[in-house]
């Protein structure tokens, strides 16, 4: 945002809400495209390394699981018709990965 107020040459001190210097620099920023943004790049970076999170997400620990119905997962949510073998393959090329979700 810092940067949109200095290149429409916005100070500080200007009581400017941030929609409206979305507005004049012509920048549709949506909530709900943001957090998908981001969770992408967070799962993409999980996959990528080898780590207990990767473990988790992939369903290999051991142990039982508690009670009752399964939580809705993130990774549900981000399948988008995929199967997770193949955002695993996706994940390990960056630029296939930002281009493919």
């Amino acid at each position: 945002m810092w940067v949109w107020r200095r290149l429409d040459g916005i100070k500080w001190s200007d009581k400017v809400r941030n929609e409206e210097v979305l507005r004049r620099v012509g920048e549709k920023r949506e909530i709900l495209t943001t957090i998908k943004d981001r969770k992408r790049n967070w799962l993409g970076h999980i996959l990528r390394r080898d780590c207990l999170q990767r473990r988790i997400m992939e369903g290999k620990l051991e142990g039982r699981r508690p009670r009752g119905r399964r939580r809705f997962g993130m990774l549900t949510d981000m399948l988008n018709g995929r199967t997770f073998e193949q955002m695993k393959e996706d994940a390990q090329d960056r630029v296939k990965w930002r281009t493919s979700c």
